[in-house]
């Protein structure tokens, strides 16, 4: 199956529904392709147009569309938005609760007790799969190859590696061979989520695609760059971008 991708500042992106993504995923494993996973928001973007070694990893990634801001980019640029809003913390959910057969699954990342917490939500939505293990997301320096012997010890089908980006898609992309998985996505916030550390947006922010100003109320004192600046800056992007 050959999907659409769209070119967004200089990163390809996937434009497919939900639904046909997940097929798209789902028969990609079933063939035996190995996956890195990623989704592309208006920080991402400007992190990724920041740092070169940063959008060259991503080159090697399945990107999905997260968020208004490149949604606003695919019209000025392409001439049409995305299909469907495909961001990681409704995506990641939705790809294990439709995928029926058994999975083994690891969860690094996130503070002391939420990947173990978020594993136990993901047992109540998706009791097929079988979680592995789980790891926190915080470690010392020179800690991270028993990290990765831990993950590939446990021998997993999926690992979501929640480590904030561009860490975890750096890390994804140094350790990829190392950990043998079929499927490694970057999750950024999903732990949180999934363990009820951080409670999502009302419907009604989500529906209009702008969680982003739910979560600024939240914590603006550790958001306000990244949402207020970010944003402005990324827009400033397409505006003048060329060609």
């Amino acid at each position: 199956m050959t999907l659409v991708t769209r070119d967004i500042l200089g990163v390809t992106v996937t434009s497919a529904p939900m639904s046909e993504m997940i097929g798209a995923l789902d028969a990609r494993m079933l063939a035996g392709e190995r996956i890195k996973l990623a989704f592309l928001n208006a920080h991402t973007s400007n992190l990724a147009g920041a740092n070169t070694a940063f959008a060259a990893v991503l080159k090697d990634f399945t990107v999905l569309n997260d968020g208004i801001g490149v949604d606003i980019a695919a019209r000025r640029l392409h001439g049409e938005r995305f299909p469907e809003n495909l961001n990681g913390t409704d995506f990641v959910p939705a790809l294990l609760t439709q995928i029926k057969r058994p999975l083994r699954i690891f969860l690094f990342g996130g503070q002391e007790g939420v990947a173990q917490a978020a594993a136990d939500r993901l047992a109540e939505m998706a009791p097929q799969h079988a979680v592995v293990g789980t790891r926190t997301g915080y470690f010392a320096p020179g800690f991270e190859p028993q990290i990765v012997q831990l993950i590939a010890g446990s021998k997993p089908d999926l690992v979501l590696v929640a480590l904030g980006n561009p860490a975890q898609e750096l890390f994804i992309a140094r350790h990829f061979e190392a950990l043998g998985s079929q499927m490694l996505v970057g999750v950024g916030a999903l732990l949180d989520f999934l363990s009820g550390r951080v409670g999502r947006a009302p419907s009604l922010f989500r529906k209009a695609r702008i969680e982003w100003v739910w979560r600024l109320g939240r914590e603006p004192g550790r958001l306000w760059k990244r949402y207020l600046l970010g944003n402005s800056q990324f827009l400033w992007r397409v505006i003048t971008r060329k060609g």
